[in-house]
């Protein structure tokens, strides 16, 4: 049997699921990762004392093979936590997700968003979301009062552009809908139901996120770090790296973000080039830092709608494990999102940020912060708009047919969780 040259571009978490599969059915392959080191965005620093990730990551499991994956490769190094999810909306904090805790909202807030919620729930929510642009569905499915005091705001800050611009091809569970009931149960008291595809998620105990492609990666053979890809001849059948060094291929696993392609292989088509070019993407600031308290709450992360508010999200990581911080003493990771859409001013972003930790009572003037960590992550999430489907579509159908494999939530350029992401890795190397 003729062996295959399969080249692996990236040693993320998709291209080392790849590689880990591929080497399980004894099939040899090349990892070529441009870092140091593996993970990708899955890598975890450790700045005096703390361990900080780059930007927010928990496991969260809807298959088992998944589930039972990771606990084998991280043995007892893993623990469920039972989600305390917050929402800092008219200034002030109620649980999560909004559409089912309306208990402590002002009153007319609460008569609006109750009374649009009966509407549209008389009209019927919607079952076919395929011709409705988010926008519709958001207010199709919880009216127009929890649409204008969380959704869109929420929605629009996160995304970095109007929902009536996205279509809803990436909802699949990501947003709870409560019925009538479960929702004024919320609004009469304060409820701890929980909602949502993470209601329950999974962190390690004794490490930060990084663990997890590490643990991968140890097992995995013909790994090369400090690699960058600077070209791919799909008519050579060649990758060419930043040292000059040169790789033939029969197959190559590409995570690398899609939009990349453009510059990467030569004499790229105009029509597929074109639908590169049609390829959005949010990108998010992300600020880690320790702070010399400890931190008496069970906050695992908080959302912010307010227009007012720099970031979009907080998320608590010595909540996460008593690992990530030095006893008495916390740790918090902070989500900006910008775009081509929605500039920020990076010089001044970091004083804004502490300002507005201050204001929304995170922080106090009186606070210390003792470590501090940055990682300017330029392709966040993709952004499902009119021309997302066929241009996506059209790049996928093209690189397929120069045996180029896209993987991952870059490299095939969808909204993944990190279990979508080792299951992809997987799914992609059943055919080689």
């Amino acid at each position: 049997m003729i062996k295959k040259r399969i080249l692996i571009l990236g040693a993320g978490l998709a291209g080392l699921s790849a590689a880990w599969h591929l080497q399980r059915r004894n099939l040899d392959c090349q990892v070529f990762e441009k870092e140091k080191e593996v993970g990708g965005l899955c890598r975890s620093k450790k700045i005096g004392g703390f361990t900080f990730d780059c930007d927010g990551h928990i496991l969260h499991f809807k298959q088992p093979y998944a589930f039972h994956l990771i606990k084998d490769v991280l043995g007892n190094n893993l623990v469920e936590h039972e989600r305390s999810a917050w929402i800092y909306s008219c200034n002030r904090y109620s649980r999560y997700p909004f559409q089912a805790n309306l208990y402590g909202m002002p009153l007319s807030i609460i008569k609006e968003c109750l009374l649009g919620f009966i509407i549209a729930s008389e009209d019927g929510h919607p079952e076919e979301k395929k011709n409705l642009n988010f926008s519709n569905w958001i207010n199709y499915t919880f009216g127009n009062g929890i649409a204008r005091h969380f959704m869109v705001p929420y929605n629009k800050k996160f995304w970095t552009i109007s929902p009536y611009e996205l279509t809803c091809e990436w909802l699949d569970g990501f947003i709870p809908v409560p019925s009538l009931s479960e929702l004024v149960d919320g609004t009469i008291e304060e409820s701890k139901r929980q909602f949502g595809y993470s209601a329950h998620f999974w962190y390690p105990q004794n490490s930060g996120i990084s663990c997890v492609p590490l643990a991968l990666g140890s097992s995995i053979k013909n790994i090369h770090t400090d690699c960058s890809i600077v070209e791919i001849d799909i008519h050579k059948k060649e990758i060419k790296m930043a040292s000059g060094n040169r790789e033939k291929f029969d197959f190559v696993i590409s995570t690398i973000p899609l939009p990349e392609m453009a510059y990467l292989i030569k004499g790229i088509p105009g029509e597929i080039l074109s639908a590169l070019k049609k390829l959005r993407w949010n990108s998010i600031f992300n600020l880690n830092l320790g702070i010399e308290k400890k931190d008496y709450s069970v906050r695992h992360w908080i959302y912010f709608p307010q227009k007012d508010l720099s970031f979009f999200r907080i998320g608590f990581f010595n909540n996460f494990s008593n690992y990530l911080a030095p006893q008495d003493k916390s740790s918090l990771y902070i989500e900006v999102s910008y775009s081509k859409n929605k500039r920020i001013d990076k010089n001044n972003l970091l004083l804004r940020i502490k300002e507005d930790l201050i204001k929304v009572g995170i922080l106090t003037p009186k606070d210390t912060i003792c470590a501090q960590d940055i990682n300017d992550i330029k392709y966040g999430y993709p952004i499902y708009d009119k021309n997302y489907g066929w241009a996506r579509e059209m790049i996928l159908k093209y690189l397929h047919s120069y045996n180029i494999i896209p993987c991952g939530r870059y490299g095939s350029w969808r909204y993944f969780s990190m279990e979508d992401t080792i299951i992809n890795g997987k799914e992609v190397t059943m055919h080689l």
